[in-house]
């Protein structure tokens, strides 16, 4: 069997069921916590943990840090931080029930493995970052808005999608 092959034989969940049970997820969020999804603040929680860990005097000090700590509770007890558990531990179940969990990188047969994880570690940099920037990741910002019919949530979501359909023109000769 080709590479190209092997791309195609794959079997997953119709994108459209998949759409319509996040569609689900994201109204039994709001009913629960009274907020949408987001994925951003997981991270959060890790870096201001970590930082009061090891440099405990930087973290109280900082105007940033300082916001999230509190000597009663975790910065780590945070439904967020539980949600980013649970599709860590969805996907590695998703995977194991289709038999997808092996240890390698797919690329196209154009790269190598090599400059595949380097674009993915470079497009992951900038998304948090730019996650940061805008105080909240893609999910929350446009799947939680448009759940409640915001403008800025369907001008953010025409703004990713739209970046991105420009960007893969210049990045699609790395999977294509």
């Amino acid at each position: 069997m080709k590479k190209e092959d092997q791309f195609k034989s794959r079997i997953y969940w119709n994108p459209y069921f998949g759409g319509f049970l996040l569609g689900l997820l994201i109204i039994f969020t709001f009913y629960i916590t009274g907020r949408g999804l987001g994925a951003s603040g997981a991270l959060k929680s890790v870096v201001v943990t970590a930082t009061d860990t090891f440099a405990p005097e930087h973290a109280h000090s900082n105007a940033y840090y300082s916001q999230f700590l509190d000597d009663e509770d975790s910065p780590m007890n945070n439904w967020l931080v539980y949600e980013a558990l649970g599709m860590l531990l969805g996907a590695f179940i998703s995977g194991a029930i289709a038999g997808r969990l092996k240890l390698k990188v797919e690329h196209s047969p154009k790269i190598t493995s090599k400059r595949r994880l380097l674009f993915a570690l470079i497009g992951g940099t900038l998304f948090g970052l730019g996650a940061q920037i805008a105080r909240g990741c893609t999910s929350g910002a446009a799947l939680s808005g448009i759940s409640v019919l915001s403008t800025g949530g369907f001008i953010t979501m025409l703004s990713i999608f739209g970046t991105g359909f420009l960007a893969a023109y210049f990045f699609k000769k790395n999977w294509i």
